[in-house]
């Protein structure tokens, strides 16, 4: 019997592209999103696209969780494209 393993390391995160970067960016800024109230009284909570038109993201059965849903997703992609600037020191010895 032959088992075969392999195991592969990069010295740099791997690379996005422009065009996730700019969806990225785009997302990270809240005026980019809105709220909509769906006919069975759930929220829906949805972002512009690049391409002039609105994508929806997640239902909320309230309007306050909605928008947490928003400032938590604003958040998710600040720090992603924070990550993007690469490693950041958070601590030195001498």
């Amino acid at each position: 019997m032959t088992i075969y393993y392999q195991t592969n390391s990069w010295s740099s995160q791997p690379q996005v592209s422009d065009e996730t970067r700019k969806l990225w960016e785009h997302v990270a800024e809240k005026k980019n999103w809105r709220i909509v109230q769906l006919p069975n009284g759930f929220y829906q909570t949805e972002h512009h696209t690049l391409e002039d038109e609105w994508a929806d993201v997640t239902r909320r059965e309230t309007i306050e969780g909605a928008e947490q849903a928003i400032d938590s997703s604003v958040e998710h992609y600040a720090k992603k494209l924070d990550h993007l600037k690469g490693p950041k020191v958070v601590k030195t010895f001498e």
